[in-house]
């Protein structure tokens, strides 16, 4: 099984630019050292406006940054928001492939449709369009990734005329494509896009396991007909991770930066109310979680999510892999058995220490990581054998690359 790690850059107030700066050179160390231990993948979201709970707005700019100080670990976007007012369909293209050209083929194209009323509002996307503005934009890209020209797209949505999109990505056809998934139907679309599951939920492995096969179902099935001109057939989840000798010392060093984490996620998401550039959300999580008495049931669980007892709560827990190396590894396992491809971890949220990261990050690789990579080149051999006939005749499906030979368009007429 891989492992990658999952940078959200939550920035609790109160903050200066000097905060920023330091957060986003920390996040690059925490990349740089991942790099070295062996992780598989980093992965970085788009995110705008989200104070305190994202300040990761140009996650292709920390990707190419990235890209220069590492040499083996892959670049995901985690995600890129896709509907065309927040980025256009060309602009995508041309990025994305720009990167995997200055990475050497390093990159994981993943894509969404945002969810936030602060983006979506902030960008003029219509909630009940999102889903139609990402289809259109994704099968339009997969299209400039490979066509030469590309033929153009007349949709309600993307309307592009034919242009060679350049430059084209160092890894052919196109680089690895996902979506983020919070729903079952999403995790079937993806399916049958051909395309892999990037599921943000926080879910335990008996959990996984149900989507995990649902979607290896419908990927083998004749549903699937791939929106690339590739199959990326894999599942990744992503956990809450510190990694320590004593057990107390994880939860005391994390789980109240966890909590940070969903309390903000939950205002954005959910049910918050904001005044942009004054509300305060690290008071308020103070006032309402931190006190005496304070009831944090809800975001604070320090029960592991492994073992009948888990299963029985559901998913009341949070935790994810905080905890002792073997506390750690019995989590990835179940999540290995469960046919889960990829774990990537939270490290950071709330006040959650820099070296703290590190040293759990260094000592999860020294501890466990080896014995899953160890098993990875078997797994993956006999997972390919098994799906390349339902690939096959997957890309079979797929429409081939169109072609306009005929269009022609004219310089400017400075006469």
């Amino acid at each position: 099984m891989k492992f990658g790690m999952f940078i959200e850059q939550n920035l609790p107030r109160p903050w200066t630019r000097e905060d920023e700066h330091r957060l986003v050179q920390e996040s690059l160390e925490q990349v740089e050292l991942a790099d070295s231990l062996g992780f598989d993948c980093v992965w970085v979201v788009e995110h705008h406006f989200l104070e305190e709970y994202s300040h990761a707005s140009a996650p292709e700019v920390f990707l190419a940054a990235a890209s220069q100080r590492t040499s083996r670990i892959r670049l995901g976007h985690g995600i890129m928001q896709l509907p065309p007012r927040i980025n256009h369909p060309f602009r995508v293209a041309e990025r994305i492939a720009t990167l995997d050209l200055v990475s050497n083929g390093r990159v994981e194209f993943g894509t969404g449709e945002s969810t936030s009323d602060a983006e979506l509002g902030g960008f003029g996307v219509d909630r009940d369009e999102k889903r139609d503005q990402w289809a259109e934009a994704i099968d339009a890209v997969a299209r400039m990734f490979v066509e030469e020209p590309f033929a153009g797209y007349e949709g309600r949505f993307v309307n592009l005329p034919p242009r060679n999109v350049i430059p084209k990505p160092y890894q052919r056809p196109h680089p690895p494509m996902w979506v983020a998934c919070t729903r079952e139907e999403t995790i079937q679309l993806a399916a049958e896009m051909g395309i892999g599951v990037l599921s943000f939920n926080f879910v335990a492995p008996h959990e996984a396991k149900a989507w995990a096969d649902g979607y290896y179902t419908t990927l083998q099935s004749e549903a699937c007909v791939p929106v690339g001109f590739a199959v990326n057939a894999n599942f990744a989840v992503v956990a809450p991770f510190l990694c320590h000798p004593d057990e107390q010392a994880a939860i005391d060093l994390a789980l109240e930066g966890f909590d940070f984490f969903r309390y903000s996620g939950l205002h954005y998401f959910v049910a918050g109310e904001h005044t942009p550039g004054l509300t305060d959300l690290w008071a308020r999580f103070e006032s309402e979680h931190t006190g005496p008495g304070a009831d944090r049931s809800i975001f604070l669980s320090t029960a592991p999510l492994v073992g009948e007892e888990a299963k029985r709560a559901g998913i009341e827990s949070h935790r994810g892999a905080v905890g002792t190396p073997s506390q750690v590894r019995e989590l990835m396992r179940g999540y290995s058995d469960a046919g889960v491809d990829q774990v990537m971890f939270l490290c950071q949220g709330g006040r959650i220490r820099h070296e703290d990261i590190c040293a759990s990050m260094e000592l999860f690789a020294k501890d466990v990581m080896g014995e899953f990579h160890e098993e990875e080149a078997e797994r993956e051999r006999v997972k390919a054998e098994r799906l390349a006939p339902a690939i096959e005749a997957a890309l079979a499906r797929r429409e081939p690359p169109r072609s306009r030979p005929d269009y022609k368009f004219g310089a400017a007429n400075l006469a």
